[in-house]
């Protein structure tokens, strides 16, 4: 009885607090909204109000941003080949990630934004599209939208469980209700060991949690991959390439700034820019433009030019393909305290990376990679600048980092097949 009071007391102090901070919450809406138009768009969705007529779901899937579709893509693409009878519904928080959920699967997929984590829009959303399970990806541990699923006997997963050092030290304020959030998952499916332990830490009970592995390391590389290559370079020849992908807005001077010191050994390099989020596409252009270089644009011609000295890739869902066209590349988020950005991308495709520092997103992967001598990390830009001159001076280091980095990569595959026999029970039966 008390532990029922005690949990009903904390959802309740949690939920108020919401409701008192949703004025925020909506002024954030307007805000990023100035910055990127889409955010304007569909906001009853993000409050569990829907213009469809209600449907059950086979299978809910929440994944934050396209980081987390991308991880998800694996589980979600391997379960409709076994499964074409079930009916998705995928959740985002972000624009660019239901960009990217459009971009992969169209409409043979459901998406709509993920509900706040206010009761009324959570028990809206669970009782419009009543789904028989839910799988969430990494660390959304939202606590009224998962005891909505326990209370509904939805069975419910984290997939690729991820928890920093630093999210756990940033959880331990809600802890009372966090660890009882932990307690209504089906399973906790870890990233790795020490993902596994903090989350034991933060309250999850030890029989729940499984050191599956990453699903990253089952990143797909995309199809036609050798024709994209030899179509980017039937246009650019030999020149030398690099690409800084996923930066952030405090890492462009950098970026800049790396790019006219690496000129002055190879005067023809090509920087490919992949921004992290599309608001900043414009802005990049404009920074190159005004620093004197010419620069190009995906949308604006398909492939840089003879004559281009910056070309940004303004488009979702093509990363992958442009880091195989690159010769070094730099993964952003990481000269500043985002925490980094996947480095098995670039290594999947076979192009060896630099990156900065600030990487408590991927402590394991880092480790990893490190080990096999298939990233470079930088303690600050002037290093990276180092290790991406480097790289481009020495082909053979190239080569032999690439080949670590792909080798690293089909190595550590596997994640996928312990996930999908993980949620297997709880999937609903095949319909003869």
């Amino acid at each position: 009885m008390r532990k029922d009071f005690t949990e009903r007391l904390l959802r309740g102090l949690y939920s108020g607090a919401l409701y008192l901070l949703t004025p925020v919450t909506v002024y954030h809406l307007i805000w990023r909204g100035f910055r990127f138009a889409e955010y304007f768009q569909r906001w009853n969705e993000r409050f569990g109000r829907y213009e469809r007529k209600p449907g059950p779901a086979d299978i809910w899937l929440h994944a934050v941003s396209v980081g987390e579709v991308n991880a998800a893509a694996p589980v979600v693409e391997a379960l409709r080949r076994a499964r074409p009878d079930l009916r998705w519904v995928v959740t985002t928080i972000t624009p660019t990630g239901s960009a990217r959920v459009a971009a992969l699967w169209g409409d043979s997929v459901e998406h709509v934004y993920a509900p706040y984590d206010l009761p009324g829009a959570v028990g809206r959303f669970l009782d419009h599209y009543r789904p028989a399970i839910g799988l969430v990806m990494e660390t959304e541990l939202w606590p009224n939208l998962l005891f909505g699923c326990q209370d509904r006997h939805v069975p419910t997963y984290i997939l690729n469980g991820r928890l920093s050092a630093r999210s756990l030290r940033g959880y331990s304020v809600l802890r009372p209700l966090i660890s009882r959030t932990l307690r209504t998952l089906r399973r906790v499916a870890a990233q790795s060991e020490a993902d596994a332990r903090r989350f034991v830490v933060l309250g999850a009970d030890p029989e729940q949690v499984r050191d599956i592995g990453n699903l990253k390391f089952d990143v797909r590389v995309p199809e036609g991959l050798d024709a994209f290559v030899a179509g980017f370079r039937e246009n650019v020849g030999q020149r030398p390439v690099w690409i800084a992908a996923s930066t952030h807005e405090d890492e462009e001077p950098a970026v800049l700034a790396i790019h006219r010191q690496l000129r002055r050994q190879w005067p023809a390099l090509l920087l490919l820019w992949a921004p992290r989020h599309p608001e900043r596409f414009a802005r990049v252009q404009e920074a190159a433009e005004a620093a004197g270089l010419r620069t190009a644009t995906r949308r604006g011609q398909r492939w840089p030019g003879a004559d281009t000295d910056v070309f940004v890739i303004d488009t979702l869902g093509e990363l992958s393909s442009f880091y195989a066209c690159a010769d070094v590349a730099f993964v952003g988020g990481s000269l500043q305290p985002i925490g980094g950005h996947n480095l098995l991308e670039p290594a999947a495709v076979g192009t060896p990376a630099v990156t900065g520092p600030h990487l408590h997103n991927f402590v394991e992967i880092t480790k990893l990679l490190k080990e096999a001598g298939a990233v470079i990390v930088g303690q600050d830009a002037p290093a990276v600048a180092t290790g991406l001159e480097r790289l481009l001076a020495d082909p053979v280091e190239r080569r032999r980092m690439a080949d670590n980095g792909r080798a690293l990569v089909e190595h550590g595959r596997g994640a996928l097949a312990r996930t999908l026999a993980m949620i297997a029970p709880d999937l609903p039966p095949a319909v003869d």
